[in-house]
């Protein structure tokens, strides 16, 4: 990137002042040496270098994130940042949004991020989740590739660490990082759905959780032994979800083929109308529901959830369109409470992870749930 801009700045970054000093300082004046770049280093009153290349000086400064808010007044034509991912998320997003803002010189103008992946952090969130955009680019790099690691390096961290970190560390894969996922089995490109507008003939099984301010339905049809998750949406309460069910789906509401599985314990809460609970608003709305007494045991519900993302057979009968993405980040990322051995559960905000999942485990219980067998089973409710 220096090459590439002579006669300009950049900057490279690590998470912390001391990982800047013992880590990226210490690595570029080794890799500077061995093939012949002669720089000179200035200590004060922070570090930087000036490169003495054959296409022109270029003065590369030292910096920590912790100090990303002093990156002011400059004018960069290349930024490289180490070990982003161990930055938490918040601060890493806001830290890029400055990045890219004072990359203003040069001829080509580059934001480099490198990170072992930890977990779904900035990285996930700018190269896979919102990947599809052309001003960027994701590379991974295996341990394996690595010929300046010693030969039983690799050895070494396959017998001590845990299938998860072993895919992060040595794979640059994007997992969970929690040992207990709720969704171990999930992959978005075995699980992945292309079908995104339902046909005249599909029934629609809309799960719904429901929340303050924030409810979560999921779209979920039936094709042959696949269930295909095909849209998401989030809607502020119950008479909301009614007047989006019925500009979305008027003609599958008009001819009773879409069917709400709400949250049973719903018709127990009162809603706008406090006469009324937010299932009584549907059902007096004219549209379809089906759902039990009460709700099944979250076990239940995730194991049957589980047994159509990957059963004993190996087959994958769960598919989940990409634009399903709250959804998609909860079957990578929800992780289990070990205290309460319980799927974790938020406040309701955006970054909630439990809503969405329950939504879909509603719809995925009515269509292929596994029905333990009890003596006194919750009965069905049809209206």
């Amino acid at each position: 990137m220096a090459i590439d801009n002579p006669c300009t700045h950049g900057a490279a970054f690590a998470p912390t002042g001391p990982l800047v000093r013992d880590v990226v300082q210490r690595s570029m004046e080794e890799f500077w040496e061995e093939v012949g770049v002669t720089f000179t280093y200035r200590a004060s009153p922070l570090p930087e270098y000036i490169l003495d290349l054959p296409s022109g000086p270029v003065t590369v400064l030292c910096r920590s994130m912790e100090n990303w808010q002093r990156i002011i007044g400059l004018n960069l034509s290349f930024i490289g940042v180490d070990e982003i991912d161990t930055t938490r998320i918040q601060i890493a997003r806001l830290a890029v949004t400055r990045f890219f803002a004072r990359l203003r010189s040069g001829n080509r103008r580059q934001l480099g991020l490198f990170s072992t992946p930890e977990g779904f952090g900035l990285l996930y969130s700018m190269f896979v989740e919102e990947g599809n955009k052309t001003d960027r680019a994701l590379y991974r790099g295996r341990t394996a590739d690595n010929p300046y690691l010693p030969p039983d390096y690799l050895d070494t961290l396959l017998a001590e660490y845990p299938a998860n970190l072993v895919k992060a560390y040595t794979e640059g894969q994007f997992v969970s990082m929690a040992l207990a996922s709720v969704y171990p089995d999930f992959d978005r490109n075995l699980n992945r759905s292309d079908i995104h507008t339902p046909d005249e003939a599909d029934t629609l099984w809309i799960g719904i959780d429901f929340n303050v301010d924030r409810c979560w339905l999921a779209v979920v049809i039936r094709r042959g032994m696949e269930l295909h998750l095909i849209r998401e949406h989030i809607a502020r309460d119950t008479q909301a979800i009614i007047a989006l069910l019925q500009h979305e789906y008027a003609s599958w509401i008009e001819h009773r083929q879409l069917v709400v599985c709400p949250d049973a314990s719903a018709r127990n809460r009162s809603a706008q109308d406090a006469s009324i609970s937010a299932i009584g608003l549907i059902k007096r709305a004219g549209i379809r529901l089906q759902y039990q007494d009460a709700n099944p045991f979250i076990s239940d519900r995730v194991l049957s959830l589980n047994a159509q993302i990957l059963n004993g057979q190996g087959e994958r009968h769960l598919k989940v369109h990409p634009n399903c993405k709250g959804m998609l980040r909860g079957l990578e990322q929800q992780s289990y409470d070990l205290a309460t051995q319980q799927p974790t559960k938020g406040d309701g905000g955006v970054d909630d992870l439990s809503g969405q999942m329950d939504s879909l485990g509603y719809a995925v219980w009515q269509l292929a749930g596994i029905k333990p067998w009890r003596t006194g089973g919750s009965s069905f409710r049809f209206s």
